[in-house]
């Protein structure tokens, strides 16, 4: 740690390597999330990051000018106006639909980010150095192991039935993809009864992030569906 605060005007050069090193940590975050094709990316990270180091430094020492006998610096004052900040503009990179809710990683690496200037902008370096190590390892490391742990939505199977002729498979498939799932139809069965409009009953397997209820929710609004069922695994597929 390079003790800052109540040293006073600091040199050019710390003014470069605290920066210098807020430039290159928040690089490693922006990369990973340029290479993911998120809305916020390179820049927005190293400029958040950059930011929240210059508004350390400024709010540890900027104002030594104007210590007194009377004066009491407060070294918090600015810096802590970065958290409640940087919490607006996550707000921006995260996109609710009708029942799932997107951009919430980007949105806590923008907050990693502004972590790890202020951080450097205190002169804790390793701290900051500690902190983008553990973040690249829970995006790279950690998170594709959580998602390989099984759950019981994978071992599940919807049934739909919807209005047959009227286009409702095309518009299932298109809000199923819109929610990042893909499909597997297992079978279909047409039934129609006299005076009765034509009904299709659809068993698909439906893969993808979006837990089973969001799915099951989001289908049963579109337009021309009449019900959407969760089979257990090894339940009759032709049951009613």
């Amino acid at each position: 740690m390079i003790p800052l605060i109540g040293i006073g005007s600091p040199t050019l050069a710390l003014e470069i390597e605290l920066l210098g090193m807020t430039f290159l940590l928040c690089s490693l975050i922006g990369v990973e999330r340029q290479f993911q094709r998120k809305y916020a990316g390179y820049r927005t990270h190293v400029l958040v990051g950059l930011g929240s180091c210059a508004f350390t430094m400024v709010s540890g020492y900027g104002f030594a000018a104007v210590l007194g006998t009377d004066v009491t610096l407060d070294p918090s004052r600015i810096a802590a106006q970065i958290v409640s900040g940087i919490g607006f503009l996550g707000a921006g990179v995260i996109f609710k639909g009708r029942s799932t809710v997107r951009g919430l990683t980007t949105a806590a690496t923008i907050w990693v980010a502004a972590a790890i200037g202020m951080a450097c902008g205190a002169g804790m370096l390793s701290l900051g150095i500690i902190l983008t190590l553990l973040h690249l390892v829970t995006l790279w490391v950690v998170a594709p192991l959580v998602r390989r742990i099984p759950d019981r939505d994978r071992r599940r199977t919807l049934r739909l039935t919807y209005v047959d002729g009227k286009g409702v498979l095309r518009s299932v498939l298109g809000a199923a993809t819109d929610m990042g799932c893909t499909v597997g139809i297992i079978r279909t069965r047409r039934t129609a009864k006299k005076g009765e409009e034509a009904l299709v009953h659809l068993d698909a397997k439906f893969f993808g992030k979006p837990p089973i209820h969001d799915l099951v929710t989001e289908l049963t609004e579109v337009d021309g569906v009449r019900r959407v069922q969760v089979l257990a695994q090894g339940e009759d597929a032709d049951d009613d």
